[in-house]
C-alpha cells in the first residue's frame, strides 16, 4: 500500500490468473471507522488505476465491500458493504474490462436491472434498482466477492488465451497493456 501526505492510499490490485482473486468474500459485521478508512483507500484506488469499480477481493481483502463511480465526473461514489441481489430482470450484453484483467475487453451478458441491498458507508442499509452500466457494474463486483471473473463467462479458449498473455507479462514484468481512455474498466 502506497500512502502519500494526503493520507491517500493505494492498494495493491491482484491480478488474473492470481488464485486469491478466487477468495470468496465475508460479511462485514460491524461498520465503524476502519471500515470507512478502506471505503477511502478502495475509492483512492478505484480512481487512480482509473476504474469504474472495485471489490474488497481485488486488493486481497476478504470483505464483502463493493465501491463503484460509474460518473463521468467521478464524483458520484457508491459504497456497498454487503451487496445482494434481490431482483435481476430483462438482458445486456455489454463489453467489460477489469482492473484484475488489465488489457483486455469482451462482450459479457448479464441483467439489464438489478435491485440491491446493502449498508452504507455508515452502515445504515439501503435498497436500489438501477439499470444499465451502474446494473453492470454491480454484478461484476459482487461476482467478485463471490470468487468469479468476467472471463469465467468466456469460452475456454479466449480465457487461456487471457491467461496466457497475462502471465507472460507479469514474467517479464512489463506493465500490463492499457486499455483506451475511452473504454471504460470496472
Amino acid at each position: 500500500m502506497i500512502r502519500d501526505g494526503n493520507h491517500m492510499a493505494i492498494l495493491e490490485i491482484l491480478h488474473f490468473p492470481d488464485p486469491r482473486l478466487r477468495n470468496v468474500a465475508h460479511s462485514v459485521e460491524t461498520v465503524g471507522d476502519d471500515t470507512r478508512q478502506f471505503l477511502d483507500d478502495m475509492l483512492d484506488t478505484m480512481y487512480t488505476a482509473p476504474g469504474i469499480g472495485l471489490a474488497a477481493t481485488q486488493v486481497n481483502d476478504p470483505r464483502r465491500i463493493v465501491v463503484i463511480d460509474v460518473s463521468d465526473a467521478k464524483d458520484q461514489p457508491l459504497c456497498l458493504i454487503n451487496p445482494e441481489i434481490l431482483e435481476l430482470d430483462g438482458v445486456e450484453e455489454m463489453e467489460e474490462g477489469c482492473l484484475s484483467v488489465p488489457g483486455f475487453f469482451e462482450k459479457v451478458k448479464r441483467a439489464d436491472r438489478v435491485r440491491v441491498r446493502a449498508l452504507d458507508r455508515n452502515g445504515e442499509a439501503f435498497e436500489m434498482q438501477v439499470e444499465g452500466l451502474l446494473a453492470v457494474c454491480i454484478q461484476h463486483e459482487i461476482d467478485h466477492l463471490d470468487g468469479k471473473l468476467f472471463v469465467d463467462y468466456l469460452s475456454q479458449l479466449k480465457r487461456t488465451r487471457i491467461r496466457n498473455k497475462l502471465e507472460k507479462e507479469q514474467r517479464q514484468n512489463a506493465p500490463a497493456a492499457s486499455g483506451e481512455a475511452s473504454q471504460r474498466v470496472i
